[in-house]
């Protein structure tokens, strides 16, 4: 009887271990579904694959994850269809160890992006979590029939219907909007400068470099406190970070002029008033369709006496073609297609910035509500 009650107490623990996870997991995702899209081009950008898989199959795949792994993680903690729950849950973690586990070793992306932006892990971390989860899982399938129900039989299928319709709605309303929830470092009351600043007296990294030598045909490794002498001689070196530093929020932003190559980041950052930042990663693959509102925001700036640009990464091609197709009269200027990604996840996306700081992030689909400001 002890031994059957502390089964029971694990198999509670692991139901909540991994319904848990995989809820808050799968929703994280659901919220920003193109950045679980970019993190799976990410993979396939280590694999040499990327340009084979076109992008509307990434968007799909990144809708598949995030809806399985919500409704299993629900339908897991309600006790819905155990059965097939905890086979699939054991077979979807059995898929996802392996691919952590060639991250930990080969290590071809920094982030798994298992929880999105919300959470960070590193590689490591990522593997022994998922490690955990893949035991959980593999106990709950062998001993689903502790698995208990929590509510009757006839309304499994309302369930599993209101937790797919939740979760696949959080993603549509995201993709069509912008993120419910915004975990990146662009959030709207940000001013980007602060947040590339690092505050005195914080920690940096350190940093050991070791010295590679001869003599004698025999190399060897050394540090400065055991550096030899002369007879020997320098072949190579090699610095390697043993703790990181202070982090700022944001460390990447820079913009630079098309004409001049100039960076123009400060200008853009200290200038005391408004700023439009139009912000298309790809000009090649921005939805154009609204074009007018964009150009109105434009006119309405200019009348004003606000200054508006487009950020975007794309060459002078790919600008002339947007600017063909929509007429087009403001600036252009450079800027990483990453570094666009995740300011705004919409491809034309509208940012307004005073004195630096983030005051409204708008959608191509909600330039409406600019309009009427």
């Amino acid at each position: 009887m002890k031994k059957e009650r502390i089964i029971r107490y694990i198999a509670l623990l692991c139901r909540l271990l991994v319904g848990l996870t995989f809820s808050v997991s799968g929703y994280v995702k659901a919220i920003d579904p193109l950045g679980t899209q970019y993190k799976i081009t990410d993979y396939l950008g280590a694999l040499s694959l990327e340009s084979l898989v076109p992008q509307w199959m990434t968007l799909m795949a990144s809708l598949t994850v995030s809806t399985l792994e919500f409704c299993l993680g629900i339908l897991l903690l309600v006790g819905i269809r155990r059965d097939i729950v905890t086979r699939l849950s054991a077979v979807f973690m059995c898929f996802m160890t392996l691919v952590t586990l060639w991250i930990f070793l080969f290590n071809p992306v920094s982030d798994c992006g298992c929880f999105g932006d919300a959470i960070r892990l590193t590689n490591g971390q990522t593997l022994a979590k998922n490690i955990l989860l893949l035991a959980s899982t593999v106990f709950l399938w062998r001993r689903r029939d502790l698995v208990t129900p929590l509510l009757p039989h006839r309304y499994n299928w309302i369930v599993t219907n209101a937790v797919a319709v939740v979760v696949l709605g959080t993603s549509a309303w995201s993709l069509y909007d912008l993120p419910i929830v915004d975990f990146r470092p662009y959030k709207v009351g940000v001013n980007i400068r602060k947040s590339m600043e690092i505050p005195p007296g914080s920690p940096q990294p350190k940093l050991e470099t070791y010295f590679i030598l001869e003599k004698e045909g025999k190399r060897q490794e050394f540090t400065l406190e055991n550096y030899p002498d002369s007879t020997w001689t320098f072949i190579d070196s090699r610095t390697v970070e043993l703790s990181s530093g202070y982090a700022p929020p944001i460390s990447d932003f820079a913009v630079t002029d098309r004409e001049t190559g100039e960076d123009v980041t400060d200008g853009i950052l200290g200038y005391k008033g408004y700023t439009y930042l139009l912000v298309c990663p790809r000009l090649e693959d921005a939805d154009d369709s609204a074009f007018g509102e964009i150009d109105a925001i434009y006119e309405n700036a200019m009348d004003k006496g606000w200054r508006f640009y487009c950020l975007t990464s794309s060459g002078e091609k790919g600008i002339e073609n947007w600017r063909d197709i929509t007429g087009a009269r403001y600036d252009f200027l450079s800027a990483d297609a990453t570094v666009l990604k995740t300011m705004i996840r919409s491809n034309p996306g509208l940012i307004l910035l005073k004195d630096g700081t983030i005051l409204g992030k708008w959608s191509h689909n909600r330039l409406e509500k600019v309009l009427c400001n």
